[in-house]
């Protein structure tokens, strides 16, 4: 088997070409280049007033690519030192198959992995000993439309854990809108009512999204990251878009592609459109 570092995602070869130091346009939900729509603004703000007000449920949806998984890492990030924080990225799990992973998260030692019982009385004495010492606990749980019922009431079950003052463990939903199908359920209608806080995630606004270019392309080095995409180039990844930051990422990064391929040092629109037409899902039919 190879090392990892043969699995490295290569640098597009257009970086010199418009004096970039690092792809502006990656798919890694990367926090350096996170830029504060007002969607994500709302979004930090809702899941803070959340968490400091000790509820135990939290739910973020939004559609595929309105950056989730990002906000994920931001919460995480901004979490950093001031909780315990566990994170499950792939949460189709039995429901003792989660245990252990919280319980790994938290990095608490285990006895008799196939026993659920068990499990969660360590669980318990593990997050009344990070009570005792004062330290909150989030659990954050990406793609979490996909999580089993029986583990979503698993969820239920653990967020009952508490002292006589306060929730033992916070739990944060991120998923797409399959996830409220999942919580319609009347089989775990108990879980649906603790959610007390919630957010929608939307995709970008048209007039942010020169803003969420310039930023990504000066984070990524460029100097004059403003006029890289002329205005119609913008106006034309909006369209194709739909201002859905996953797509506007694999447009623009096509875009730039194209633009270097003729020599060219701006992206403009005729860029974007043939991006748009190599790529599923991209808007294309508005224009031919």
């Amino acid at each position: 088997m190879g090392s990892s570092q043969n699995l490295a995602v290569p640098a597009p070869p257009y970086l010199a070409h418009f004096g970039l130091r690092e792809a502006p346009f990656s798919l890694t939900p990367d926090t350096q280049f996170a830029f504060g729509t007002r969607a994500h603004v709302e979004a930090v703000n809702t899941l803070l007033v959340a968490l400091n007000g000790g509820e135990g449920f939290v739910k973020i949806v939004g559609e595929v690519g309105t950056g989730k998984t990002l906000l994920c890492r931001r919460l995480l990030r901004a979490l950093h030192g001031r909780a315990v924080t566990a994170y499950v990225p792939n949460p189709r799990l039995s429901p003792t198959e989660l245990l252990v992973a919280l319980a790994e998260e938290f990095q608490l030692a285990l006895e008799g992995k196939d026993n659920a019982h068990l499990l969660t009385k360590q669980l318990n004495d593990g997050l009344l000993e990070f009570a005792r010492l004062g330290r909150g606990v989030v659990v954050c749980i990406d793609e979490a439309q996909a999580l089993p019922r029986e583990s979503l009431e698993t969820l239920r079950l653990l967020s009952n854990l508490e002292t006589e003052k306060r929730k033992l463990m916070q739990i944060v939903l991120f998923g797409q809108p399959e996830l409220d199908v999942h919580l319609d359920d009347p089989s775990i209608r108990q879980l649906k009512q603790r959610i007390t806080f919630h957010y929608r995630l939307d995709a970008l606004q048209p007039e942010e999204l020169p803003l969420y270019i310039a930023h990504r392309l000066q984070v990524a080095g460029a100097s004059t990251g403003g006029n890289l995409f002329c205005s119609r180039a913008v106006r034309t990844l909006f369209k194709a878009s739909g201002g859905t930051p996953r797509l506007v990422n694999i447009l623009a990064n096509k875009a730039m592609m194209a633009a270097y391929g003729e020599g060219q040092g701006q992206v403009k629109s005729r860029h974007v459109k043939a991006a748009a037409r190599d790529t599923e899902g991209a808007r294309s039919s508005f224009w031919w």
